[in-house]
């Protein structure tokens, strides 16, 4: 079993894949280098001589420079390593595009709607406009189980505290995303629940979601009606009855959309897990299917990985627009760019937001980056796109979802029960993650560490798994109930 690993030839840091105790030669380029002091697995040490100054060196990348000399078997962290990041930077177009060899698409076991599109799953969603009326969205909830028969595959709602006292874009950003849940076709049929006096009227939800099934939506405005639990269940009943006429059928894996996220990361996420996710969309995208890839914050740094993959100037600009837009977010906020990682992605071994972002872009695989989307916005384009959203773990989740996400890949080295409107698949980064919480992790990434698998057995066990959960099989936050939306906010509350 190794003990460490050398991304990359130009690296002047290997990480432990396991414990590294001090005295330890580590087997480095056909010599040995002795750890001088205790390395954590998943944490960095110097395999060269490296001066104060001096970029430390990950992924082929500069991660951070070094706040003072480090020898050799040195223990390379936040106490002796330091971020090179500031604020917005300019950004030259050097493409470097290489298409994916196109593959024939497997299929799985999905639903077919009216409109054309596909699904994974079967459910009716309770959409509540403001957040007034969550308490009423869970009783209906909890008092319908009845109606789940047949091919529905449950009744659920995601409750939040907004649709009043917002203004202007955190306002229309509300609507939006709720506009977008409606939409997905993960939801056989969909009732929208407002109060009747908050600021996200009916007439505004009504014109941001434009055109739909009245079969499929319907609303209910509970200050419109005596009792709004029984009017909720006669509509609900009618909801029943039109998303019960689905069943699944065999549909291309082309038409998959799959959001991927990484959160809880430790060391080891940018070696297993990632790049074991990254295997994965390519192999989705050569088959014509959709790969979604988010946390502009985590992508600082790790620009390089990305940006010359834009498959032409205009998608390049959109990213460049969208990389710099979140920097001036954080600057006009009077916060540094580089406020990151957290304390838990530090423990892990993770040391400044350009190793983070590393790892974190890793997800993204080789395929070229065919779109650049907005949050809120759907996607059009068929293969890797990137999205506008935050780092954090249930806004960008949520907005993976309103993309139009059927399932979400969610790698973790130190574990997270929670789960998105659509499905989330949650990949651990190490084996004793996997073993420790059986009941929240779905695949296994660890094993590459172990040397129990390649990353290419490990991206193909994985596809592999995506095609099950896609026909049916539950992911354990399904299991458990656990799902739940958080939506983007900048401005003020009335």
């Amino acid at each position: 079993m190794p003990l460490a690993i050398k991304i990359n030839p130009k690296d002047n840091v290997v990480v432990a894949l396991h414990p590294i105790a001090k005295g330890t030669a580590v087997p480095v380029d056909g010599a040995a280098v002795t750890a001088v002091e205790d390395i954590p697995q998943g944490h960095k040490m110097a395999i060269a001589p490296i001066q104060k100054g001096e970029n430390v060196v990950k992924y082929g990348f500069p991660i951070g420079h070094a706040t003072a000399d480090a020898a050799p078997g040195t223990w390379m962290h936040t106490h002796n390593v330091h971020t090179n990041l500031s604020g917005e930077i300019e950004y030259c177009y050097h493409p470097d595009v290489h298409p994916l060899a196109p593959v024939e698409p497997e299929t799985f076991m999905g639903y077919r709607r009216r409109d054309g599109r596909a699904a994974i799953r079967n459910e009716i969603w309770i959409i509540p406009t403001v957040g007034c009326v969550n308490d009423c969205a869970k009783a209906l909830v909890r008092d319908n189980q009845d109606l789940v028969t047949g091919a529905i595959d449950g009744l659920y709602t995601f409750t939040h505290p907004f649709g009043c006292s917002q203004t202007g874009h955190d306002h229309a950003q509300t609507r939006k995303l709720l506009a977008a849940l409606v939409r997905h076709p993960n939801a056989g049929a969909v009732l929208v629940l407002s109060l009747g006096c908050e600021n996200l009227t009916h007439e505004q939800f009504l014109e941001e979601l434009g055109d739909y099934d009245h079969d499929r939506v319907k609303f209910l405005t509970c200050q419109d009606v005596e009792d709004e639990l029984a009017a909720g269940r006669e509509i609900l009943k009618e909801l029943a009855a039109y998303a019960g006429q689905f069943r699944r059928e065999p549909i291309p894996a082309s038409e998959l959309v799959v959001g991927m996220k990484c959160g809880g990361s430790d060391g080891l996420s940018g070696i297993t897990a990632n790049p074991t996710i990254g295997r994965f969309s390519d192999m989705l995208c050569a088959r014509g299917g959709s790969t979604v890839l988010t946390e502009v914050p985590e992508m600082f740094g790790a620009e390089g990985f990305l940006m010359d993959r834009c498959q032409n100037q205009e998608v390049f600009e959109k990213a460049v627009k969208m990389i710099n837009g979140f920097k001036e977010y954080f600057l006009s906020h009077n916060e540094v760019v580089y406020d990151n990682p957290s304390p838990g992605n530090k423990q892990g071994g993770i040391t400044t937001l350009e190793d983070k972002s590393c790892g974190c872009v890793q997800k993204g695989g080789s395929a070229p980056i065919m779109d650049v989307i907005g949050y809120g916005d759907q996607v059009v384009t068929k293969g890797l796109n990137m999205l506008y959203g935050p780092g954090n773990d249930l806004v960008s989740a949520t907005a993976l979802t309103a993309a139009g996400a059927h399932m979400i890949l969610f790698s973790t080295g130190r574990g997270t029960p929670f789960g998105a409107p659509a499905p989330t698949l949650k990949i651990a980064t190490n084996s004793q993650l996997a073993e420790k919480k059986k009941n929240w992790i779905d695949f296994n990434a660890g094993v590459v560490a172990d040397g129990a698998r390649t990353l290419d057995e490990a991206g193909a066990d994985l596809y592999k798994l995506v095609l099950e959960v896609a026909g049916g099989k539950l992911t354990c936050a399904e299991r458990k109930g656990f799902r739940e939306i958080s939506i983007f906010k900048d401005g003020v509350v009335l």
